[in-house]
């Protein structure tokens, strides 16, 4: 897909207008980098990212059959409708930070769709990949392309700037299982404690997850093959918002693991797509670390989070806001009559 590159030349004129402004050179660190790069990504000299756009998409995974989660498959349904009534923590956060907030069932096993909830339902949640795959091929492209026409609707709604979150019970594991396949990383360093599961369920966790990988035998090349075997409807939705903002220009702020994980395969899918994506925080699932590693992302926060939703994101997103305005608003040592450092 025809994915430009950023605008570095922009960027490097950015980089030594900021260096005019009233303040040390570079003294301001990686606010400084931020702007610079969401300059370059936009090809805007004076980038904005207001009004936000925040998609949360919603599936269910056939995996928690196996009991590898500390919720019921029911809790994702549920979660939906506490999204659409405006009582989750990413509803709290899209409010602070003004942001235009859709929620897109691209797989929800039970019926939610109605006022509030966008219908791109591709099946009822994942079969359970450990005894077949989670999907076929043309469902997990289906769902991609479910994730790219979110991501173009909230542009042409005006949103300068997307975050990607989701719900799915047992979204997790299926994460894990990608993404030990396309990394070769044993799967007892990836796998956590998802929503909060104990020693022997972690432990069972681990087992199914390589009990799975061992039967669908994925191939590592084949990202798409491989999110099919193992992944959710979810997860490739996510991976479609990516490859669409990457398209659009748009900077795509990504969550935590499990849209990490999505980011890593739209990365595998077009490699161009790496360049429009910022990583809000690290969470304290394991796996994390691994993908943001592979990915050469090192996230604006870190505090503990594993909840998901898009909301570590939400919570990163006043950094992007205040990087723009640094930029835009600063006075620079000649306008302010300030007299500038010795640079030799």
């Amino acid at each position: 897909m025809p994915i430009a590159a950023p605008d570095r030349r922009l960027g490097e004129r950015v980089g030594a207008y900021l260096d005019t402004l009233t303040k040390p050179p570079g003294s301001l660190g990686r606010l400084e980098r931020l702007a610079v790069d969401l300059a370059a990504m936009t090809g805007e000299p004076f980038p904005r990212v207001t009004p936000p756009g925040v998609l949360v998409f919603a599936a269910d995974h056939g995996i928690a059959d196996e009991g590898v989660s500390a919720f019921p498959r029911e809790v994702t349904a549920q979660m939906v409708t506490n999204f659409v009534a405006g009582g989750a923590a990413i509803n709290v956060f899209a409010r602070r930070i003004g942001a235009r907030l859709e929620v897109i069932d691209v797989g929800v096993a039970s019926e939610v769709a109605g006022q509030g909830v966008v219908d791109e339902k591709v099946r009822p949640g994942t079969a359970n990949f450990a005894r077949r795959d989670a999907m076929s091929r043309a469902e997990a492209e289906a769902a991609i392309e479910a994730g790219r026409r979110a991501a173009g609707r909230a542009a042409a709604a005006g949103c300068r700037c997307l975050i990607i979150g989701e719900m799915g019970i047992a979204n997790t594991t299926a994460s894990s299982a990608v993404l030990a396949v396309l990394t070769g990383e044993p799967v007892a360093r990836l796998v956590g404690r998802g929503t909060g599961i104990d020693d022997a369920r972690l432990a069972h966790k681990r087992e199914v997850i390589e009990r799975a990988i061992a039967a669908r035998g994925a191939d590592p090349g084949d990202p798409l093959g491989v999110l099919a075997a193992l992944g959710g409807l979810e997860i490739a939705a996510m991976t479609g918002a990516c490859l669409e903002a990457a398209v659009r220009r748009v900077p795509l702020l990504v969550d935590g693991f499990i849209a990490t994980l999505a980011a890593l395969v739209a990365c595998r899918l077009a490699p161009g797509a790496r360049d429009y994506l910022i990583f809000g925080h690290r969470s304290r699932e394991p796996g994390h670390d691994v993908v943001l590693a592979v990915l050469d992302a090192q996230p604006l926060l870190d505090l503990d989070l594993r909840l998901g939703e898009g909301t570590g994101a939400a919570l990163a997103f006043p950094l992007l806001d205040a990087a723009c305005r640094m930029l835009a608003e600063m006075a620079s040592f000649t306008t302010a009559g300030v007299a500038g450092g010795d640079q030799t």
